[in-house]
């Protein structure tokens, strides 16, 4: 059985459900995770997009996680509240707030995926260079179509 293009159907199957497996996992992960941080799973993951953007706006973030602002705005009270984010103004236009996260509390969050970091580290040395290569550009690839799938469902709101 094979598809169009010439891939095993079964394989291709297989290879979906395998992710779907991963990304239930890895869910759960961060939810134990955000559990052991002494956060809940939103503000953990909200304070891991502010690590990942750098300063954005309170907008911006709603408009990442499909938060409301109003929930945002309570979610980065208690972010500010227990030292991960802190509010400052912009720079260029005085008038904006930026939400910005605090390295030193970022960097606790990153101490506590070490053991998952190293584990992951360990489980790619044994693929080639160009293995890791092809490996990258596939989970690279991967995360754009997530972020055009989350897109969607963010505009059926």
């Amino acid at each position: 059985m094979s598809s169009d293009n010439g891939v095993n159907a079964a394989l291709l199957e297989s290879l979906t459900h395998s992710l779907q497996r991963y990304g239930m996992r890895s869910v759960l992960f961060q939810q134990n995770m955000a559990r052991i941080i002494g956060l809940s799973h939103t503000d953990l993951k909200s304070a891991e997009i502010l690590n990942e953007t750098g300063p954005i706006t309170a907008g911006e973030l709603s408009k990442i996680t499909g938060l409301s602002t109003g929930s945002v705005t309570a979610l980065i009270n208690r972010l500010e509240k227990s030292g991960y984010v802190k509010r400052e103004r912009d720079h260029m236009d005085g008038r904006r707030v930026m939400i910005a996260p605090i390295s030193e509390r970022q960097e606790q969050i990153k101490s506590h995926y070490r053991s998952l970091s190293m584990a992951t580290k360990d489980l790619c040395s044994a693929y080639s260079e160009q293995e890791l290569i092809f490996i990258n550009q596939f989970v690279e690839d991967i995360t754009k179509i997530m972020d055009k799938e989350n897109d969607k469902l963010m505009s059926e709101r």
